[in-house]
């Protein structure tokens, strides 16, 4: 029976169309193993195809259409075929590329079979069925781990989604939907397919494209929302929109940018709110609904449903929410000229000039050619880079050059450029079809084609023409046609109105996606013919905006200058006032050098004069004059520029804000007494101008503006002032004491100097009556807790919060829950954070909360540190404490906590907001818990194996224990890797990229000088002392215990440690591990090592002595360094280790392949998630005599002091891993804690993290 459906354009114009849920949600709540997925036609397969779930359209179709079935009955009006992985690409890792066709086209009639059916049924709500598409695992427009490499080609992918979508037509799909874009150029192929594969048919289908974003707005390379759909807006598509990654709340603001610009349908199906830490999401189906409920309202939505985590019960929900609201009506284009790359850039009516960087062309630069021809490619990126810093929106990249591969250097440089995150849109610069059509391939934005011409006749242009448009890419015109280039105004004007009506009637173009180069040619050459170029094309310019509305105009600047090359002074100035007049004539965007370009109003009055004669041809011997004159210029330094770097010579006020701003301290002093003098009373000086600075800094720190290394130096500036103003503020209240008030101003002006204020202070010191004045907004005390040493995260928020003019008591580490309170009560603390690294600290942070309920505390606790989360608070902590308990994630979003919870107008709205995001984690956790883990006993039996009897444990070349009592820090600089340095200071990027990173890149690596300054000082004077103790032992495993021997007859136990194993499976989870299956059992001999090293004597006490001069920032700086020194021990050492242990004497591996950890072996640490419990460290402690050995001790909750320390056990297996414990069953705990030695109370208390049960209280 053939079923009719009204036209989905109609039907979106007339309500909101709901489409399905997760399909992945539901296949794995059926728990499939991998005879599920191989079914009967599979079963001999030579590989597994667990998880492959794209397979069950043929071998479990019932499940997949039940699947269906379901989200119909929920209200879908589109379904997604299971056909998300369905593509060559993806398929080969399964050995089943083979079957694309066919499990496409099973998957489409699965699908089409299930909507017909429900259909009949109900006439009035046809239903339709969209061919789901993903995005494969390979990303062509990057590659991090081979930079200016690509796992497939284009072409490759291209064919790949080619065969998926017809599987998908023939298995007859109403709609085509690319979805979870990730990477735009994967897009971008799948559109090229799609076009192809519609061509070959004579047939069309709508077409969803959705892409996705993360927190932030950028997709995971990093393209903005803008930028993205400027990518794809050239396919004429049914829709667009997001999915997966966000929750519907963080997906709304993104949702807001797409519909305004897009001309199309909107559609949107996120995630069931944001992943909750436990392997699930933290919306319930009911908010869910409410906030696209809210979506719909704003008048944003046309299609809706879920993505992961989203089941037919959200569906039904949604499809109840947005029932009878109005569908978002398509705005009308914009008619704006945009162009993309990782950011987004539009040529508005109000746009300035834009600005196409030159130097990347091998025609124009002979530096960048010789780099390119000597495949130095580093260095040609650097060129990039520096046009781009230098003021181009846009790069020009030409590889014409007679001794190049064109297509391959133009394939590598893009794709470094992608590589390197040069995030501005791309001119693809070429005479060359072939190199034009390599460089769109590379491209994930819209870029620029310059450049093709109607000089091989209209048929080329337009075949050309209408293959750049499938790729996406705006296009420049020549100005040359069959008879050759155009050099008078009326010649251009017709070839590019000639052009401009076939690219707009026959190609498909918009007229906003054509730019007319309209030929810039050279002046100044003596001849008369060439004497009124540059007035030609001035004028050409401006008819071509009116003769082709829409339309942009371009050109190559530096050409009009050519015949003064040598005279870069004249060529500086010519091509800035020829820019000039051009742009007064409606020029929009020019080919030029950014770094060398004079500014107009800037030129030397008389050179101007000289070449504004021959440009616009204003006198006969123009040329003869400009020559003459250009030798008396040529070489000056200036080019007639004028200095602008006079920040001293603005007001007071202004110089102090600029001192914050840039962390100047080189005359703060004089300009805080130049403010005093002024202001009279100190106290008027730092709520006044500097804290108008200070909140400045604070705006652009929250808004991610300013970075927390220039804040911390902005934090030195603040303090050396206020310093400064100290001995006033101290005078003022000691003349109150002293009767002396005569001596300050009605202002508040002291008339003495700053001793004379100093000694007045001192004598009133211990007289009666003196008052506290304090300008704080409020008092915060922080300390890191009990039994733990790190500080580096906690001393960043106390400098971020005395910025921001809080008071803050910081007690430093290890700080016990008694003298936490005691020191609250006594500097009357408005707010109390807890700070803490390792896990044991949780529980004592618990300890703190529940003794201040207990004490009746009535103010708000801050909860922080590395080992914290939102999810541990509100679920261990906040419920032993009736006030306020809030996490905060990083020193940037202190403030704003601390603010919200002191202002009285926003402080009910934030606790209350605060309460229910902690409600919703308690609903989560409480799910999560419920989660079923596997028993024990079935862990043990899936256990990761190995054939001993294959396999010959290496055997180290000396047992026992060994000694570094002193090593050289220079030995540990190379091998130290620098981007979790970088983190720790929340910039936030890998080394070395992120020094040219264009965000946050200039700050990277002004912080990276200072500490390689830091650390050649501590190198050259041995500040830290770097000591480790090591050694190897004969070991074998006993169940999920290590056994260490004493001899090599392993016929007496040395010590064992216990460990745990895995009881959460994940999906496509093979086996539970445990770090005993990496060591032999006992008949195989075999061996283990043991390490503690520090690097960290002596950093407590420079660090202490540097903060005491009011330098916060070095004093960071020196623990992040010896953190950084400790962690390059540990790889330093391991390498010593693997050496000695045999099977690492090979090793020729680089920094950065240590820092990925492609060496053989494992070093775990007691604490991390392979072996969650600190405890055994003692047992660690014992084996390597630590402390006498160098000095290394544990506090009572087992952290290593000094804090900047390391310590473990080496493994040697070849297939060792590192792996997450997570989750276990109380069944475990008992077992463990037998093995312990301790109660069941006590190992819940040590291992409270990753209990997957709630323990009862007082539990033996």
């Amino acid at each position: 029976m053939t079923i009719t459906r009204p036209d989905i354009h109609q039907l979106l114009t007339e309500r909101i169309l709901v489409i399905d849920g997760s399909m992945g949600a539901l296949i794995m709540s059926s728990n499939p193993d991998e005879a599920f997925y191989r079914g009967q036609r599979f079963k001999d397969h030579p590989i597994d195809v667990k998880n492959a779930t794209d397979l069950l359209v043929l071998t479990q179709p019932q499940l997949i259409s039940s699947i269906h079935q379901q989200y119909l009955d929920a209200g879908a009006d589109i379904i997604e075929t299971d056909t998300f992985n369905a593509n060559i690409v993806s398929l080969e890792e399964f050995q089943l590329a083979h079957l694309t066709r066919e499990i496409n086209c099973v998957g489409a009639q699965l699908a089409r079979a299930a909507a017909d059916h429900a259909t009949l049924q109900n006439p009035a709500k046809p239903r339709y069925v969209a061919g789901s598409i993903g995005p494969t695992k390979v990303q062509l427009s990057m590659n991090a781990d081979r930079p200016g490499t690509r796992p497939v080609t284009f072409d490759h992918l291209a064919h790949s989604y080619a065969e998926q979508i017809r599987g998908l037509m023939d298995g007859g799909c109403d709609l085509l939907l690319p979805e979870t874009s990730f990477d735009t150029l994967n897009m971008k192929a799948c559109l090229f397919a799609i076009e192809q594969v519609f061509e070959e048919r004579g047939q069309r289908l709508p077409v969803m494209i959705s892409g996705t974003v993360f927190t932030g707005g950028v997709t995971l390379l990093g393209q903005s929302v803008e930028a993205f759909f400027t990518s794809i807006e050239h396919f004429p598509a049914l829709s667009v929109g997001f999915n997966c990654a966000l929750g519907p709340k963080q997906m709304k603001p993104y949702l807001e940018i797409l519909s305004a610009m897009a001309p199309t349908f909107i559609s949107c199906y996120p995630n069931a709110g944001m992943p909750d830490g436990m392997g699930g999401f933290d919306s319930s189906a009911e908010e869910f609904a409410d906030i696209l409920r809210q979506c719909a309202q704003a008048g944003l939505l046309n299609i809706v449903g879920g993505c992961c985590g989203t089941t037919p019960e959200f569906i039904r929900r949604v499809s109840a929410a947005v029932e009878g609201l109005p569908p978002r009506r398509i705005p009308a284009h914009r008619g704006i000229s945009t162009y993309s790359g990782f950011d987004y850039v539009a040529l508005t009516p109000d746009s300035r000039f834009m600005n196409v960087g030159e130097r990347t062309n091998v025609t124009g630069s002979r530096r960048f050619a010789r780099l390119i021809r000597e495949e130095k490619y580093d260095e040609a990126i650097s060129i990039a880079r520096e046009q781009v810093e230098g003021g181009a929106n846009v790069i020009d990249v030409n590889m014409d050059e007679g001794l190049l591969d064109g297509p391959r250097c133009m394939e590598k440089f893009l794709w470094l450029l992608h590589d390197e995150n040069i995030k501005v849109p791309i001119m693809i610069d070429s005479s060359d079809w072939n190199v034009i059509e390599a460089g769109l391939k590379c491209c994930q934005g819209k870029c620029i084609v310059n450049s093709i011409s109607l000089k091989e006749g209209e048929e080329k242009f337009l075949q050309q023409a209408r293959l750049i448009r499938r790729f996406g890419a705006a296009v420049i015109v020549m100005a040359f046609d069959e008879t050759g280039q155009a050099t008078t105004c009326d010649d251009k004007v017709r070839i590019c109105r000639r052009a401009w009506h076939l690219l707009t009637e026959k190609a498909g173009f918009p007229s906003t996606d054509i730019i007319f180069d309209a030929n810039i040619l050279t002046v100044g050459t003596g001849m008369e013919e060439h004497a009124n170029y540059a007035v030609e094309f001035i004028e050409a310019v401006r008819r071509i905006k009116i003769e082709c509305p829409g339309a942009k105009t371009s050109g190559g600047v530096s050409n009009v200058s050519f015949s003064f090359r040598g005279n870069e002074v004249v060529r500086e100035a010519m091509n800035a006032a020829f820019l000039y007049h051009a742009i007064q004539a409606g020029l929009d965007m020019g080919i030029v050098n950014p770094q060398q370009l004079e500014v107009y109003e800037e030129i030397d009055r008389e050179l101007l004069q000289y070449i504004e004669d021959v440009l616009l041809n204003r006198r006969p011997d123009a040329t003869e004059r400009l020559i003459e004159f250009a030798e008396k210029v040529k070489g000056r330094s200036d080019g007639g520029r004028r200095r602008a770097d006079e920040w001293r010579s603005g007001t007071v006020e202004e110089r102090l804000k600029h001192a914050l701003l840039r962390g100047l301290t080189d005359f703060i002093d004089e300009d805080t007494e130049e403010a005093r003098q002024k202001y009279g009373r100190p106290l008027d000086i730092i709520q006044g101008p500097l804290m108008d600075g200070m909140n400045v800094i604070g705006e652009l720190f929250g808004a991610g503006k300013m970075f927390l290394p220039q804040v911390v130096k902005s934090a030195r500036v603040m303090k050396k002032s206020v310093a400064w103003l100290e001995p006033f503020m101290e005078a003022e209240k000691a003349a109150k004491v002293l009767g002396q008030q005569a001596r300050f101003s009605p202002t508040g002006l002291f008339d003495g100097t700053r001793d004379e204020a100093i000694t007045m202070a001192a004598s009133a010191q211990n007289a009666p009556g003196a008052q506290a004045t304090d300008s704080a907004r409020g008092t915060f005390l922080i300390a890191t807790v009990k039994g733990d040493v790190h500080d580096i995260g906690k001393n960043i928020v106390a400098v971020v919060l005395r910025c921001n003019n809080f008071r803050v008591i910081d007690l430093g580490v290890m700080v016990p829950c008694e003298r936490i309170l005691e020191e609250a009560l006594r500097h009357r603390a408005d707010i109390i954070g807890l700070s803490g690294l390792i896990t044991p600290s949780l529980e004592e942070m618990i300890t703190v909360a529940r003794t201040m309920e207990e004490q009746g505390f009535r103010i708000p606790l801050l909860i922080g540190g590395a080992t914290t989360s939102a999810r541990h608070t509100a679920v261990k902590i906040a419920p032993v404490y009736n006030q306020p308990v809030v996490h905060v994630g990083d020193a940037s979003l202190s403030v704003a906590v601390v603010e919200s919870l002191l202002d009285q107008d926003r402080r009910a709205d934030f606790v209350q907001k605060n309460l229910l995001e902690q409600q919703r984690s308690r609903a989560s956790f409480e799910q999560r818990q419920q989660q079923t883990l596997v028993p024990l006993a079935t862990a043990r039996e899936r256990r990761f194996q190995t054939d001993w009897a294959a396999c010959q444990p290496p055997r180290p070349q000396i047992c026992g224990l060994q000694v570094i009592d002193s090593l050289p820090l220079a030995e540990l600089v190379p091998w130290i890797d620098w981007s979790p340095f970088f983190m720790s200071w929340q910039l936030i990027g890998k080394y070395p990229k992120i020094l040219q990173d264009p965000i946050v890149g200039e700050e990277a690596r002004r912080l990276f000088a200072d500490a390689q300054q830091e650390l050649q000082q501590l190198v050259a004077d041995q500040q830290l002392t770097a000591r480790a103790v090591y050694g190897f032992w004969p070991a074998n495993s006993d169940g999920d215990d290590i056994v260490l021997w004493n001899n090599e007859q392993r016929d007496q136990e040395l010590l064992r440690f216990p460990m745990l194993r895995q009881q959460w499976e994940r999906v496509g989870q093979r086996d539970f591990r445990c770090l005993a299956d990496y060591v032999a059992p006992v008949g195989t001999p075999d061996y283990i090592g043991a390490f503690a090293l520090t690097a960290g004597h002596g950093c407590d006490e420079l660090a202490k002595r540097i903060e005491a001069e009011g330098d916060d920032y070095r004093a960071i700086m020196i623990k992040a360094l010896a953190d950084r020194l400790a962690e390059a021990f540990a790889e330093y050492l391991h390498a010593r280790v693997r050496a000695e242990w045999e099977y690492g004497t090979a090793e020729q591996f680089t920094n950065e392949q240590l820092i990925n950890e492609e060496y053989r072996g494992i070093r775990p640490a007691f604490g991390y998630p392979s072996c969650p419990d600190h405890l055994p460290k003692g047992r660690l402690w014992q084996l390597l005599d630590v402390e006498q050995q160098i000095g290394m001790s544990l506090t009572s909750s087992y952290a290593m002091w000094p804090g900047s320390s390391v310590s473990g056990l080496y493994f040697s297996h070849p297939e060792a891993r590192y792996f997450s414990v997570d989750r276990v069953t109380s069944e475990q705990v008992q077992d463990y804690a037998n093995r312990m030695g301790l109660t069941v109370a006590e190992m819940e208390r040590w291992l409270a993290p990753n209990l997957g049960y709630t323990p009862q209280r007082n539990s033996g």
